[in-house]
């Protein structure tokens, strides 16, 4: 029986996420700025963005509560705890307060992320392809706005006045209670979703975890040169902060347009097939940016921006694929394994741009990223989950 489409629905939860995920923009803007008031190392603003990722490690957690009650309720208050802990972190005065409001953040963004691709899942119907590229679009629309909002108050008001943006995020969660309340979400098999455990659920779907693990690992390097440390790059060779985190909002823009058209290609062409278009021409573009004059870059990043972030909504998609009565506990599984190899690689690319350079950290990142491709080819069409590792 095919399943319809809501349309409204998949629009509500991608608006929710465009308004959540502006505010967990404003650390990469702000960074240049950190690391001159506090002093903070580039290997150390690698640590930062552990902390700030930190609650990933109770994803599971959090996903087997979930499965358990009304997680609509989630989605609709983090974006006001979200919103008041990244409008501080600007009058943060000192490193400690400044991990407090970042794990704030952090724990606060978990509990928006690990339900919202399972309502999406719900709401899409048979596409749901298409219904993670419009969720994704709204998180890289809000990664597009996010600094240039942070960076417009930082001009008007400093950066000890950013704090006056959080009454948004506190209004941005009340009108998702009149919009988010009401969405009625399918119930997987209670009496079967209840004898799941974490580590069974873990299991059966051992061999997509370590494939989109390995991917994630080959590919991460590259993808946090361009984002977490493109504004600090760029202000490094002299370009003023409006020029640098101008051209973050170019890539995030065109990542928009990539994450909005990949689910939609995937469901027509297939996850494996998109994922490795997406993989082969990102390391080359990497390349362009990195050796062209800088009257390239913004061309260069609005390219670079729509196949760098291209795999966000087909690995969603891959990891909703399969059929599980457990479904937000699969998506917290697949999240904090991504946690702990994003966090592992951003820490040493950090390390790599203090001790040898950006320029040497951004090749190495690039042949990071063409190993990839051999875990691409590994994946399915649509990954089962009862297959073993050693089948690879």
């Amino acid at each position: 029986m095919k399943k319809k489409f809501r349309s409204s629905d998949v629009a509500a939860i991608s608006i929710a996420h465009l308004f959540h995920d502006v505010y967990a923009a404003f650390f990469a803007p702000l960074l240049p700025l950190l690391i001159t008031k506090l002093g903070i190392s580039l290997s150390m603003a690698g640590i930062l963005d552990f902390v700030r990722k930190s609650p990933s490690l109770i994803n599971p957690l959090i996903g087997y509560i979930a499965d358990r009650g009304p997680f609509r309720y989630f989605v609709i208050v983090t974006p006001a705890v979200t919103a008041v802990a990244m409008s501080l972190i600007g009058t943060a005065p000192n490193i400690g307060i400044l991990m407090m409001l970042l794990f704030t953040a952090g724990l606060s963004s978990t509990f928006f992320h690990i339900p919202t691709p399972v309502m999406m899942k719900t709401v899409s119907g048979d596409r749901i392809g298409t219904g993670m590229s419009f969720y994704m679009l709204g998180g890289e629309l809000s990664r597009t706005f996010g600094p240039l909002i942070v960076t417009a108050a930082i001009s008007l008001w400093g950066m000890e006045g950013t704090w006056r943006l959080m009454p948004f995020g506190i209004v941005c969660s009340a009108v998702l209670f009149f919009k988010l309340r009401n969405i009625k979400l399918e119930k997987g098999n209670k009496a079967v979703r209840d004898k799941i455990r974490i580590r069974e659920a873990f299991n059966k779907h051992s061999r997509m975890f370590f494939i989109v693990s390995m991917f994630l690992f080959f590919r991460t390097a590259m993808k946090s040169a361009l984002t977490l440390f493109l504004p600090t790059y760029l202000t490094f060779q002299g370009r003023s902060l409006w020029s640098a985190n101008i051209s973050l909002s170019v890539l995030q823009l065109s990542g928009a347009a990539g994450v909005l058209c990949a689910g939609m290609i995937s469901d027509r062409i297939g996850r494996k097939n998109t994922l490795l278009i997406s993989s082969l021409v990102s390391p080359v573009l990497m390349w362009l940016f990195i050796s062209s004059d800088s009257l390239y870059t913004l061309p260069i990043l609005s390219l670079a921006g729509f196949f760098l972030f291209a795999p966000g909504p087909v690995l969603l998609a891959i990891v909703q694929d399969n059929d599980s009565d457990r479904p937000a506990l699969i998506n917290s599984i697949y999240m904090t394994v991504s946690f702990f190899v994003t966090s592992l690689i951003i820490y040493f690319v950090g390390l790599g741009m203090d001790h040898i350079g950006f320029e040497l950290t951004y090749r190495i990142s690039i042949f990071m990223a063409v190993v990839s491709v051999v875990f691409v080819l590994k994946m399915p069409e649509k990954t089962l989950s009862n297959e073993l590792l050693e089948k690879l």
